[in-house]
């Protein structure tokens, strides 16, 4: 890279070049620049994201394995439970299966009301009106304070 005393168009001084010139070589190193971070951060999210692909593929890989060692786990008890507690095969599955069903009815249940819990995002939606209305009626816009509430034409009131 060139030294900043000749760095300019045809390696004049930069005590000779005019304002014109100097402007067009900083707006051609920014430019130049903001391409190269880009470039630069692409390249690192592409080895990111192979990075997290592998992680995913063996999560995925580890989850099929530990599924099929459930299964076996299952098997094993109910014939097991048939076997100690001198019942007929299949009603050693029908308990250890309905104990399955069991669990995952609670495991459901959980979830469920886990997602009524769930409310929009409040203060976003109050941001994004704000700004709405910042947008349409500058003079009049409702302003949050940094304690936050929200003053209007000297009003406050809780936001």
């Amino acid at each position: 890279m060139a030294s900043t005393r000749t760095y300019g168009g045809e390696g004049t001084p930069v005590d000779e070049q005019s304002l014109g010139e100097l402007f067009a070589t900083v707006t051609r190193d920014m430019s130049l620049l903001v391409r190269q971070e880009i470039e630069l951060a692409k390249s690192e999210l592409a080895e990111q994201a192979k990075r997290a692909g592998v992680g995913a593929g063996l999560l995925s890989g580890a989850g099929v394995v530990a599924l099929f060692g459930l299964f076996l786990l299952l098997f094993a008890a109910s014939f097991g439970l048939a076997a100690g507690a001198n019942i007929p095969v299949w009603a050693g599955f029908l308990v250890i299966g309905g104990g399955i069903v069991l669990i995952a009815g609670l495991l459901g249940s959980l979830g469920v009301v886990s997602l009524k819990r769930v409310q929009p995002p409040s203060r976003s939606m109050r941001s994004v009106k704000a700004d709405l209305e910042l947008a349409k009626h500058p003079r009049h816009a409702k302003e949050t304070a940094p304690n936050g509430r929200i003053s209007l034409n000297g009003h406050t009131e809780r936001a």
